[in-house]
């Protein structure tokens, strides 16, 4: 029962094989035949097209292939030499390989009729272990294939993929790059051991970056290999910023009555655009030996970059000189060494009677005429080699014997038995195989990048050669690398080829393309100011750092000046001489005053206060020089709080000073009973530098100053910001506060004797502090991005400083050291006593008759009255001298201090006032000593 079961599915499948032959009204194609127990399937365009007869009675028209293809017969031979190395071999064991090659005839509707016949013994009626025999063209023996390798043109292998799909038989193309075929939900069983398209438009786009072409002519075909491929070259030219000028795309079909309108359009946009030097084509070589034919001389001397479809095909240029022509760049195909496959050339028979199992070889013998005879068939052959195949078809080969050695390890698979396609498949996608001493396998999307050339069309003795490898081109890293000499060679030729659509802006320069224009057709302009452009179109100009600028159209940016209030500098040099002489100065007199301690001068300058006021002087000066030198954070919180206390005390020690002298010569006895009760100099200085500390330290606190930057456009000035600014105004604010109060009080008392007579100096001093900071407010806001500001600044401290040095203690230095004889008790009492007599009222009823007193002596009572009040103000608290004392000396030689027995008598009473009485605070003793 079983045999007639099989007998049944044999009958089935030799009338489905026949009754597709019928029907498809196809000549028989071109076949190569070996057994084995593998059949590798083959798929080769032999043929380059096919012509179509129609039949007026409504006939299938007839398909008949055209155009012999060496190439394509070289390919089917590589896929022979390769199964015979691989059967010599012991890599299988005892399995050995064999193949059925078909022509394709270039053709999608050929390569679906031929692979018909691979999968029409694949019935589903009979089970695959019941192979049955049947016979295709009654000559051949024919078995199902069990891994199909090819085709070469994208459409053709995706048409196929398709169709060997449903049995999951296993498809290796070796030319196909179409980048739809690496969609394996539609394609499950396609593989390939060429990279796809992309790749090589990014390729082909690296190319003319290099050479900086970057306005060009697109040709393509309009098929799935042209239309994806032009596809992806526009979305790599337009990240890349190359334009396309123009885009034809011809017919797929070379029969087509469209063909000859998209070729004249095609040099018709040449002759019209000059400055299009280049242009890529993804056309098939049928295509391009139609353009090269019609090319004028005015569309002509162009640069053609050539796709892996015509990149090695001379027969593009037959009958027509290349330089005539151009220069002609080709992207192949990664190749290998074509030694061995040489060889097997050389050992072919040239009897076309002896390869009775290869009409392929045979019709091509038959063509060339039977003499042909070794070496010269081998000869003539090498020169058709493209090494880019002998790769591509050698690693398709070697992958499949070793996913064959993979899968049959631990089974029988003689015959082709005991395995299913679908398991060769998973064999091959997982398979790591060998080839020219560097390892290969299939990626996810069943993909072998292994990378392309790029070749350089030259002709030579024997017409053009088509395989001058100039540079290596590596998928991974996307580099462009030059073999030996390429790079001299190929810029020799194209170096003085242009294809812009305008020239390149120069360094300082950037690009403005026009509205509505492609963004290569652009003008340049110049970099504004403070930015630069170091590359030649450049897009954009670059912004120069915050520590550089630039003039305009510069291709460099400059570092900015850093500017601060420097040493080094002039101006600072002379204030820093002034402040090393204020403070000279202020230590000289200090000197002159310790030395001088117990002096009616210096007793009367209030000696104490004089120490502390000498402290703040020296502290501003100080202060001042922190105002130099490159700013920090320290430096910058340092002087101004040293500044602002040091002025606080300064003002507060004159403060006080103002106030007992005022107190001292104050005539009513009750306003000077009430100063007395509050006058508390120490407590008053101690409150005045408190206010200002609490000011300072919430200023550290909150917003402390530190060091910072002011960009200008070519400077960088350093200085010191004063954070918030209100801290700092409220600082001078309260320094001029208390300077106002000083002076108001001092002017208050501009009218007293010589010798305590400080309030004009005071009142002086003060106003020219006033004035030096009432300008200073102004200048500062105004000059705030100044490097000089500092020095402003620190003018204005000098300024006082040496005003309240100069005021206060320079006259009695003066008097000191230069006029001794009036630093005595009797002249301080002479000139006290004269005040007293300016300032004294008409006596009344009630005093001492005038008469009584003599005119000349300093101790009369004249104006007694009035003077008891003074004399309780120059009591001396600090060491009186006895009354009696006093008495006994001559009247007319009495002392300053015996004033205060003769004041302190009041008409109703002679005696001197009590020592402890609250208004003998102050005595004349008091005055000389203290104030």
């Amino acid at each position: 029962m079983a045999r007639y079961f099989r007998l049944w599915c044999v009958c089935i499948g030799v009338l489905l094989s026949f009754r597709s032959l019928e029907c498809s009204r196809y000549a028989e194609p071109l076949m190569a035949t070996k057994d084995g127990d593998i059949i590798i399937g083959g798929l080769f365009p032999v043929h380059e097209s096919v012509h179509l007869k129609d039949n007026a009675n409504g006939e299938p028209s007839e398909r008949e292939c055209t155009r012999f293809n060496a190439a394509g017969m070289l390919q089917a031979l590589m896929l022979i030499e390769a199964v015979e190395t691989i059967n010599r071999s012991p890599f299988l064991g005892n399995l050995t390989l064999g193949y059925r090659i078909v022509d394709s005839c270039s053709d999608v509707t050929t390569a679906l009729a031929v692979t018909q016949r691979f999968l029409d013994v694949y019935s589903s009626i009979c089970p695959q272990e019941d192979w049955k025999t049947t016979s295709w063209n009654n000559s051949t023996a024919s078995r199902p294939v069990d891994v199909l390798v090819g085709g070469y043109h994208s459409e053709i292998s995706i048409t196929v993929a398709r169709q060997l799909s449903i049995k999951h038989i296993p498809q290796i193309s070796y030319g196909s790059t179409a980048g739809i075929l690496s969609d394996k939900s539609r394609f499950p069983s396609f593989m390939r051991t060429v990279p796809e398209d992309n790749f090589q438009a990014q390729a082909i786009v690296d190319v003319l970056e290099a050479h900086g072409w970057t306005w060009v002519g697109l040709v393509t075909t309009d098929g799935d290999y042209g239309q994806y491929a032009a596809q992806r070259f526009r979305e790599h030219a337009e990240r890349r910023g190359i334009c396309i000028s123009f885009s034809v795309v011809l017919p797929d079909i070379l029969e087509d009555t469209k063909l000859m309108a998209g070729i004249r359009s095609t040099v018709r946009h040449l002759e019209d655009d000059p400055k299009v030097g280049t242009v890529v084509s993804f056309a098939k070589p049928g295509h391009m030996t139609h353009i090269v034919q019609q090319l004028t001389p005015n569309a002509t001397g162009r640069v053609w970059i050539a796709s892996d479809t015509w990149a090695t095909s001379k027969r593009v240029v037959e009958g027509t000189r290349l330089t005539d022509v151009g220069v002609i760049l080709g992207v192949t195909l990664k190749s290998a060494r074509t030694s061995r496959f040489e060889r097997y050339l050389e050992g072919l028979n040239a009897n076309a009677a002896a390869h009775q199992h290869n009409a392929i070889l045979q019709e091509y013998l038959w063509a060339e005429g039977r003499n042909i005879t070794q070496p010269h068939l081998g000869e003539t052959l090498k020169k058709k080699i493209y090494p880019y195949a002998v790769f591509s078809v050698g690693l398709a080969v070697k992958a499949v014997a070793q996913a064959v050695a993979s899968l049959c390890t631990n089974r029988d698979c003689r015959g082709g038995k005991n395995f299913e396609p679908w398991q060769l498949k998973h064999a091959l996608r997982t398979a790591t195989f060998e080839f020219d001493g560097t390892t290969y396998s299939f990626d996810d999307h069943g993909d072998l990048n292994s990378g392309y050339e790029l070749v350089l069309w030259k002709e030579d003795q024997d017409g053009v050669d088509v395989h001058d490898i100039v540079a290596e081109y590596n998928i991974a890293s996307r580099q462009l690398h030059f073999v030996g000499d390429g790079r001299e060679k190929t810029f020799r030729l194209t170096g003085n080829i242009t294809s812009k659509c305008s020239e390149s802006c120069p360094l300082g320069h950037r690009k403005v393309t026009q509205r509505g224009r492609p963004t290569c057709c652009y003008e340049c302009t110049k970099c504004p100011n403070n930015t630069f452009s170091n590359e030649t179109d450049a897009d954009e100009c670059v912004k120069c750092g915050v520590d550089q600028w630039s003039k305009a159209g510069s291709h460099t940016c400059m570092g900015k000046t850093v500017l601060f209030f420097d040493w080094t500098e002039a101006f600072a040099i002379v204030l820093l001489l002034f402040t090393a002489l204020g403070m000279i100065l202020t230590l000289l007199v200090l000197m002159v005053f310790l030395d001088r301690w117990n002096t009616p001068v210096v007793k009367a300058s209030v000696r104490p206060i004089s120490l502390l006021l000498f402290a703040s002087i020296l502290g501003k000066f100080t202060s001042a020089v922190l105002f130099v030198g490159r700013p920090n954070d320290l430096q910058c919180r340092a002087r101004q709080v040293l500044f602002g206390i040091s002025f606080t005390l300064c003002a507060a020690c004159i403060l006080a000073k103002s106030l007992k002298i005022i107190l001292a010569f104050q005539l009513d006895p009750s306003v000077k009973l009430i100063l007395a009760k509050l006058y508390q100099p120490y407590l008053i200085i101690t409150a005045c530098v408190s206010i200002q500390v609490v000011i300072c330290t919430t200023w550290l606190t909150l917003s402390s100053p530190h060091a910072s930057q002011v960009i200008a456009e070519r400077e960088i000035i350093l200085q010191c910001n004063e954070g918030q600014f209100l801290f700092f105004g409220l600082m001078l604010a309260y320094i001029g506060l208390i300077g106002l109060v000083c002076f108001l009080i001092a002017f208050k008392g501009r009218k007293l004797p010589d010798n305590y007579n400080e309030a004009k100096f005071i009142s002086f001093s003060m106003v020219i502090y006033l004035i030096c900071w009432v300008v200073f407010g102004p200048v500062y806001a105004q000059a705030r991005a100044s490097v000089l500001l500092p020095g402003v600044e620190m003018i204005v401290i000098l300024i006082s400083s040496y005003t309240v040095l100069c005021c206060h203690f320079l006259p009695k230095c003066y008097i000191i050291l230069f006029k001794s004889q009036c630093n005595t008790r009797e002249v301080f009492s002479r000139k006290l006593w004269e005040f007293v007599r300016r300032k004294a009222p008409e006596p009344q009823s009630s005093s001492v008759p005038e008469s009584a007193l003599p005119e000349d002596r300093p101790d009369s009572f004249h104006g007694v009255s009035h003077s008891s009040s003074l004399s309780s103000s120059l009591s001396d608290s600090e060491s009186p001298l006895p009354l009696k004392e006093e008495m006994s000396q001559d009247p007319g030689r009495m002392s300053p201090e015996s004033g205060i027995f003769i004041l302190s008598l009041t008409p109703d009473s002679l005696t001197p006032t009590p020592l402890d009485s609250p208004l003998a605070s102050i005595s004349l003793n008091n005055i000389i000593q203290q104030t």
